[in-house]
């Protein structure tokens, strides 16, 4: 039963890949200054939450995502955090530069506004500008400050270098927390950790039922932090708070988040 419901997945994951690579040529075309403009949020928004119902993600969410020019900083499990979050709210990401050259799918995420990083690159300064000005004009950026996935059990130490970014707009901080269950235990698949080739996790997880994901919008951190590394660890500590002990369902979130409804924002 498994094979099969991967191979249904599969197919209807083929069409949503075809549909998405459509609207990204529709729609990603160079301006006359030859510079290309981004893919509509709107757009965007719809594809990830059309894959994470190809996928069978159910979603349930409590909290609000901030409203304006925000930084967005959650804990990393898998890649499917990207369409978690970006079926929720209308939000860039940053990402690691080797998603870049995955067929199909780091065409697109450029395309959707997307930016890289490559590790040891010396980068940091430039991306901090970036998302700086991304943010000052009113727009929300994610990143996973871990630098690496996790089996969702713990939460690894922030690396504080890009909280920069969020000092610099003098803007607001919002820790997310995520997390995938199959009942009441931490789901064994979502998780894509020990270099595992990506093709080889889709497959796994298409012919797989993820029961739930749970994502938790903390309240923001407000203006001023203070330095970028008690900014990270206040980041951390509330995504730490966010996260119930496995086994104990939603117990654990903190007070004052409310649900949230289906539609992004």
């Amino acid at each position: 039963m498994m094979r099969l419901l991967g191979a249904w997945r599969a197919a209807r994951l083929g069409l949503h890949l075809l549909a998405g690579a459509l609207l990204t040529a529709l729609f990603h075309r160079p301006h006359g200054s030859g510079v290309k403009r981004r893919v509509n949020q709107n757009l965007v928004m719809w594809w990830h939450r059309r894959l994470c119902r190809v996928i069978g993600l159910d979603l349930q969410v409590r909290g609000t995502p901030v409203c304006g020019g925000a930084l967005l900083v959650a804990n990393h499990v898998s890649w499917l955090d990207i369409p978690v979050l970006g079926s929720l709210c209308r939000t860039g990401f940053l990402s690691k530069a080797e998603v870049r050259q995955w067929p199909v799918v780091g065409w697109m995420a450029a395309a959707a506004g997307t930016a890289f990083i490559r590790r040891g690159g010396h980068q940091t300064a430039d991306i901090r500008g970036q998302l700086a000005s991304h943010i000052t004009g009113g727009g929300r950026v994610a990143l996973f400050p871990e630098g690496t996935t996790t089996e969702g059990g713990a939460v690894g130490p922030f690396y504080p270098r890009l909280f920069a970014a969020a000092l610099d707009a003098n803007a607001q901080v919002q820790p997310v927390a995520i997390r995938y269950f199959s009942g009441e235990s931490l789901d064994p698949v979502a998780p894509f950790v020990d270099d595992e080739s990506f093709g080889r996790h889709l497959w796994r997880v298409l012919g797989h039922r993820i029961d739930r994901v749970e994502v938790v919008f903390c309240p923001p951190l407000q203006p001023p932090h203070g330095d970028r590394r008690q900014l990270a660890e206040a980041a951390r500590k509330a995504i730490v708070d966010a996260l119930p002990p496995a086994g104990r369902g939603r117990q654990g979130v903190p007070d004052g988040v409310p649900h949230l409804a289906r539609q992004g924002v």
